[in-house]
């Protein structure tokens, strides 16, 4: 695996140890995914309202391809230079990109999109737990689990138990997400390998999305609403993501995904009309201290690396 290239060229980045994050790297990086976090929620908002229009398939495919196309054109990534286990990479990468894209929109097909927030950032939890090797990060992955649970209701079993079974496998994937965006992003320049998994992704969930919906995905109306959910839901998000994983560690970026759950509280309130009770509040409040924990331990942990290294 190729060294991430260097985020910044001021003096103290410069001293600073390999792989080592600058504070003020860490507090960019933070807001790429807070930021990406906004986007892609009010993007599956949006997509659960096109879902009538085309379906689930059909919104995944209309997602993808744009999202490809429009990645392409601004990325124009080169196929010339890479080794066979950089194409592996971006291939498993793509693969990762349209099951958990597929299994989440089944989800979302057939519970809220609270709920099924609720249980995808699971997967992203308990990469937190596996990857983390500080036990402080197990606190703070308890704490935002305690908040999903809350945001769940206390539990599931009011749910479609396929639409649950789909939530949970789409936190897999979002998990593998994680770890094969960050092997992307230090092995293709820029969003080059971003832009090659997306057309992977496409190609691969095209042939579902046309045997479900046909004709429907030609409709003018439901292509620029696809699109829209493009560029909200995969281009933006995934490029801030991409970017962001080159600066933190897996642990706290899977922790910080805990905050997914109340972003989409949000978008469903502000786009669904789904009202938030105070339960619902109270979880997102535990979500969002957690996630500020592993911020602050993540920062805190740079600047004293930084420091030691200094001194």
């Amino acid at each position: 695996m190729s060294t991430p290239t260097p985020v910044s060229e001021t003096p103290v980045a410069q001293t600073a140890p390999a792989g080592v994050p600058h504070r003020r790297d860490s507090l960019g990086s933070i807001g790429l995914v807070l930021s990406a976090g906004i986007s892609v929620q009010f993007g599956g908002a949006l997509a659960a309202s096109l879902m009538p229009r085309a379906g689930a398939s059909g919104v995944v495919t209309l997602r993808l391809v744009a999202a490809a196309l429009v990645l392409l054109v601004v990325c124009r990534p080169r196929l010339r230079g890479y080794t066979r286990a950089d194409w592996g990479t971006v291939v498993v990468f793509g693969i990762t990109m349209a099951g958990m894209n597929g299994l989440f929109y089944q989800s979302i097909d057939r519970i809220p999109l609270g709920p099924a927030v609720a249980l995808e950032v699971l997967g992203p939890l308990a990469l937190s737990v596996i990857a983390s090797r500080r036990a402080v990060n197990l606190v703070w992955a308890a704490l935002a689990l305690g908040g999903v649970f809350l945001l769940s209701g206390g539990g599931f079993g009011g749910l479609d138990p396929v639409g649950v079974l789909f939530a949970l496998g789409a936190g897999a994937m979002w998990a593998a997400y994680i770890v094969f965006s960050a092997r992307t992003g230090r092995r293709f320049p820029q969003a080059d390998g971003l832009a090659l998994a997306m057309v992977v992704a496409a190609l691969v969930f095209l042939p579902l999305g046309v045997a479900e919906s046909g004709a429907k995905l030609l409709d003018p109306t439901t292509i620029a609403l696809g699109s829209a959910v493009a560029i909200l839901s995969s281009v933006l998000p995934y490029t801030l993501e991409l970017v962001a994983l080159r600066r933190l560690p897996a642990s706290t970026f899977a922790i910080m995904m805990s905050l997914e759950p109340a972003i989409a509280a949000s978008a469903g309130f502000l786009i669904l009309n789904q009202a938030l009770s105070m339960t619902e509040a109270a979880a997102i409040a535990l979500v969002i201290a957690a996630s500020m924990g592993a911020v602050r331990t993540q920062v805190g942990r740079g600047k004293a690396k930084v420091q030691e290294d200094g001194s």
